[in-house]
């Protein structure tokens, strides 16, 4: 695959029960715009988002790794090639047997305590979830996403992010977890936002994935990609989300054509960003991430 065509699949990243979705109109503005006014608003609620079983909401996500029971550690990743390293969050699972390993991709917004809590929650049921920092070295000094002064110094170190870099950065992810002695060989990739295109474009560029989920990002616009996808493709979306729903319904006509499984609902009433921003659109954000959350963790169970 061309360079420039992964570059375009990578910087398409974004900001009742879910029905199937239906095309939706979008725009061409920055993929991000929204952000800022999402982090900005204030927690309404917030005493009612973190629930058991769920990953919690971004203001309840470091309290609740404090308080969490499971092992959790930072790992240093080869890259190999005098590549250096990658750091990455690793949660283990309390359980007897070997288990899958969930790659988790984070946001624009880099390795967060909020993207670790998610790497907690699916670890809690009973998954390895890895979850690297992409922006390892590109920080100040040779550091990662907390060694950027601010969270804009972050967004754009995001944005500078190359498709290859980040396919190579993924793959030693997977190398590295597979071998793991908890592990049981089964890998998924999973992102949000920005991180939920670039699991979608992972599966354009890794065979060997067992299964893809994309919550609230775009799909690739090079349909040509989606020929290469071996692992079926789970999408989760908020309904108040055009511009990154506007690309569903073509994917799903390509993957359809491919006969390969690409199965997106929309959540009535969610925004973008639905998971981490729960106490959001009036209780629709809350209510979204209790129906997708279980949704995702049947689609593994079926394919790890």
């Amino acid at each position: 695959m061309k360079t420039a065509a992964m570059s375009v699949l990578f910087a398409a990243a974004i900001v009742t029960c879910a029905r199937p979705v239906a095309a939706q109109s979008g725009s061409a503005r920055d993929p991000h715009a929204g952000h800022a006014m999402e982090q900005a608003a204030p927690a309404v609620g917030a005493g009612q988002v973190g629930a058991a079983n769920l990953p919690p909401a971004e203001e309840n996500a470091k309290a609740l790794l404090n308080a969490s029971p499971r092992h959790g550690e930072y790992a240093d990743i080869a890259l190999g090639g005098g590549g250096g390293t990658l750091r990455a969050w690793v949660s283990y699972p309390e359980r007897k047997d070997k288990a899958p390993v969930v790659i988790v991709i984070h946001e624009i917004f880099g390795l967060t305590d909020w993207i670790r809590s998610v790497a907690d929650q699916l670890a809690a049921d009973g998954y390895i979830a890895v979850a690297p920092d992409l922006l390892t070295g590109k920080g100040p000094n040779g550091g990662g996403t907390d060694a950027f002064a601010s969270r804009d110094d972050v967004v754009a170190g995001v944005r500078g992010l190359a498709a290859d870099e980040v396919v190579t950065k993924l793959n030693a992810v997977r190398e590295y977890a597979i071998k793991l002695p908890a592990a049981n060989g089964k890998t998924a990739s999973v992102g949000y936002c920005w991180g939920g295109s670039t699991s979608f474009a992972y599966a354009t560029r890794q065979p060997g994935l067992d299964a893809a989920v994309v919550f609230y990002g775009s799909a690739p616009s090079e349909l040509s990609t989606l020929a290469a996808i071996k692992a079926p493709v789970l999408g989760l979306y908020g309904e108040n989300d055009a511009r990154v729903n506007a690309t569903i319904d073509a994917a799903k006509a390509e993957m359809g054509k491919l006969g390969k499984v690409f199965e997106p609902y929309i959540y009535p009433g969610a925004g973008h960003g639905f998971l981490r921003a729960q106490s959001g659109q009036e209780g629709a954000n809350l209510k979204a991430t209790q129906q997708a959350w279980p949704t995702m963790l049947a689609f593994f169970k079926k394919h790890l």
